[in-house]
């Protein structure tokens, strides 16, 4: 047994750290006395800590008596939050999805012995663990990720509800989004390319470009064709269009009657009721990934995983907090039991490519029922 201490009480950090309980002595920290109060009345073999990540010689000392961290903050803290961690000579899975490049930080992890695993969860995380392994297999020249969070009631106009913060999502619908094509790094507007999937067990869904890429655009430059889209309900995407192109997401301040208000604080302030996700509200995870290469008899092979996963009822936990906290805590329990040792920041996909450590992944989340289909042909 071992002791962790989790960064960050949100959904998803809640989760990994009740997950974790199972094996572990944990301790839950966060800055709302509430949200860890709300985790203790879920799981009372948490212990809880009221912290404020941003005092980092605190936070420093805080983490030092902890065999593991787990950084589940909010991304706009992960960053700085992830740098100190490594300056405290601690070993970290990170899930906090911050914008910056987690590879600068690289050098820094090794000049303290330490292993940092980054983008731990579903989208990036399940989709990099599987190109990851795949890489080893193939000669890949294509690498697709379809990937949504979804209410299972549709709700009139957006047919959508947000297991986060709506700013974190506006993010994905305003920052450039970056895939490859032919080799070569082609950036777009998000919501661009939109068009129709079908999904078994959910229906037609619109997706579009979205920057989900992430660190496998330095990790695997040799594969040709790289591509994340996001999936939603159809007619989401023409709603968001209308805000976006009508200044709703700008940040620049506007002045309305004396006062200097930034469109975006008021559009995230007015969606946070249309979007937010209730408690115990039903919704689903879909995820499809897909790719293609060549086995070394010179036949090439597509290989796509399916994910469909519901909210559920007897945990009371979301979807979207389940297939990512469950692969940050099968991370965590990996590193631990010493099937990954190497010291760096490594991202899913560098990983997942030992098979040891992915076929750890789908059988952890196949024992949480968070189960990846395989087909090939």
């Amino acid at each position: 047994m071992h002791t962790i201490i989790v960064l960050g009480a949100g959904m998803v950090g809640r989760t990994i750290a009740i997950d974790l309980t199972k094996k572990h002595t944990v301790t839950l920290a966060d800055f709302n006395q509430e949200a860890l109060q709300s985790s203790k009345n879920k799981c009372n073999l948490l212990t809880t800590l009221q912290l404020d990540v941003t005092q980092k010689e605190n936070l420093k000392q805080t983490l030092q008596p902890f065999d593991l961290v787990v950084c589940a903050v909010p991304g706009f803290l992960g960053f700085e939050t992830l740098k100190t961690i490594i300056e405290a000579k601690k070993n970290v899975v990170d899930i906090s999805f911050f914008p910056e490049n987690s590879l600068e930080l690289n050098d820094l992890a090794k000049q303290n012995n330490v292993t940092a695993i980054v983008d731990c969860g579903v989208a990036p995380g399940m989709d990099n663990i599987i190109l990851g392994y795949y890489n080893e297999k193939l000669k890949l020249t294509d690498f697709q990720c379809l990937v949504g969070g979804l209410p299972k009631v549709k709700k009139w106009p957006f047919n959508y509800k947000a297991p986060f913060s709506p700013v974190d999502v506006i993010e994905e619908y305003t920052r450039p989004a970056r895939y490859v094509e032919n080799g070569n790094v082609i950036v777009k507007e998000a919501l661009s390319d939109c068009e129709f999937v079908d999904i078994e067990g959910v229906g037609t869904l619109e997706s579009f470009n979205s920057d989900g890429l992430r660190s496998i655009i330095f990790t695997m430059p040799h594969i040709k064709n790289m591509k994340e889209k996001t999936l939603r309900y159809p007619g989401h995407v023409e709603y968001i269009k209308v805000f976006k192109e009508s200044g709703f997401f700008n940040e620049k301040k506007i002045n309305f009657n004396g006062v200097e208000v930034s469109p975006l604080a008021f559009t995230s302030k007015i969606l946070f009721n249309e979007w937010k996700l209730g408690e115990t509200e039903d919704e689903l995870t879909v995820m499809r990934v897909t790719v293609k290469g060549e086995n070394n008899k010179g036949e090439v092979k597509e290989i796509t995983y399916n994910l469909l996963d519901r909210y559920c009822a007897k945990t009371k936990t979301s979807s979207m907090a389940r297939c990512t906290g469950y692969t940050a805590a099968a991370a965590a329990n990996l590193f631990l039991e010493g099937l990954f040792k190497e010291k760096g920041v490594f991202p899913p996909e560098l990983v997942g490519k030992y098979e040891a450590c992915f076929y750890y992944f789908l059988n952890y989340l196949e024992d949480r029922n968070v189960i990846y289909t395989l087909e090939e042909s």
